[in-house]
């Protein structure tokens, strides 16, 4: 399963025994992998700064899922026909993402456990909010290019009817530059193929004998050419409508097709230009939000395990990683094997005399020591 549980007990002789019956019990009933998940000592701060940080901690690890899952469903969108390695491409430090949480260490380079805990939140969501700002930017110039590509395509995949007839027709299948003669171009149903050829010199006056040519078919028809002079172009649409047979109302312009042709040409080599840049992008800013995310975690556990256990900071980090089809039961088991915490939980309540938010006693989703998910489902 690609899920984790990051949870927390105090650290305290009594809980690191619940801990080690956890790792007991989960083990021997194949419900979980667990390791211990190591958070450096920060500078806590008052327990009302804290209220306020894991309320912050809260909507930026939101932020942060949402930000790596829409990365994520970039590299599927830009990778387009390769789309089934999109996995492969989704690293963390050039490892796949389960092996970074399993192997987590804090960096200490990055987000100096030193500075105050207010700096080190400010400093991920500053990179988080720069990584988006990117994105969108990144995201909109490539997907107008392929709008505008998708456009240009679509418009050659339609029938006779509706598509542009640029990569079909050439110079040669018309008359140009005649004061009195026009060539039109009439779609044929192909089971009125025969009555075409016998009736077309006939549907109107001044049709030019011998004058028409199949230059392309479809599933339904043929597109005939067909030369007449100007002055009888109203009646022959008249009769060719009669005979169900359609006049495509087009003009051979040689300066709109080279365009047409250039621009294709344009917007093909622009996308392959934006391909290895954006994706290389989407790679290295996706293992630093995923990053970046796991340390929101830490920073939650942390926070969140103070506010709940009390000073001085001492608790034990634990990440769990559920069996299949084991979940319920593994959460029986930490509900029995730490089921004393409530009582330490209520008594930090009334201690502290503040507000712990997602602790609520009377809540089913409450759990008697702190809890955290991460979901590496990030594709789904």
């Amino acid at each position: 399963m690609s899920e984790f549980w990051l949870i927390s007990a105090p650290g305290d002789k009594e809980n690191l025994q619940a801990l080690e019956r956890m790792n007991t019990v989960t083990s021997k009933s194949n419900l979980s992998y667990n390791t211990k998940f190591m958070i450096p000592d920060f500078k806590v701060g008052t327990l009302d700064s804290l209220v306020g940080l894991s309320d912050e901690l809260g909507k930026l690890d939101a932020f942060a899922e949402s930000l790596i899952r829409r990365m994520a469903q970039s590299v599927v969108e830009v990778m387009e026909d390769a789309k089934g390695m999109a996995q492969e491409n989704l690293l963390a430090n050039g490892v796949d993402l389960t092996s970074f949480v399993t192997h987590f260490e804090w960096d200490m380079a990055k987000y100096p456990a030193k500075q105050p805990l207010v700096s080190v939140v400010d400093t991920v969501a500053k990179q988080l909010a720069q990584i988006e700002t990117d994105l969108k930017s990144r995201m909109a110039s490539y997907n107008t290019l392929k709008t505008n590509l998708e456009n240009l395509e679509r418009k050659s995949m339609g029938n006779l009817f509706t598509r542009t007839l640029s990569d079909i027709v050439s110079k040669e299948d018309f008359v140009l530059d005649s004061e009195y003669l026009i060539t039109l171009l009439v779609i044929v149903p192909k089971q009125s193929y025969t009555q075409w050829q016998k009736t077309y010199e006939s549907l109107s006056d001044m049709v030019v004998p011998r004058s028409t040519k199949l230059i392309a078919e479809d599933n339904e028809g043929g597109l005939f050419t067909v030369t007449l002079f100007r002055k009888v172009i109203d009646d022959f649409k008249t009769k060719a409508k009669e005979n169900k047979f359609t006049v495509r109302e087009y003009y051979y312009d040689e300066k709109e097709i080279k365009r047409e042709r250039e621009e294709m040409s344009r917007l093909l080599s622009d996308k392959k230009q934006q391909y290895g840049p954006l994706l290389r992008w989407l790679k290295v800013n996706f293992s630093e939000a995923f990053i970046a995310w796991i340390h929101i975690k830490a920073l939650r556990v942390f926070v969140e395990s103070v506010l709940r256990y009390g000073l001085p900071v001492n608790f034990q980090a634990v990440l769990l990683q559920p069996k299949k089809s084991s979940t319920k039961r593994l959460r029986e088991v930490l509900n029995s094997v730490f089921r004393h915490l409530d009582q330490v939980a209520a008594a930090s309540i009334l201690d502290a005399s503040v507000e712990i938010p997602g602790l609520q006693l009377n809540n089913q989703d409450y759990f008697p020591y702190v809890y955290f998910h991460i979901d590496l489902n990030l594709l789904d």
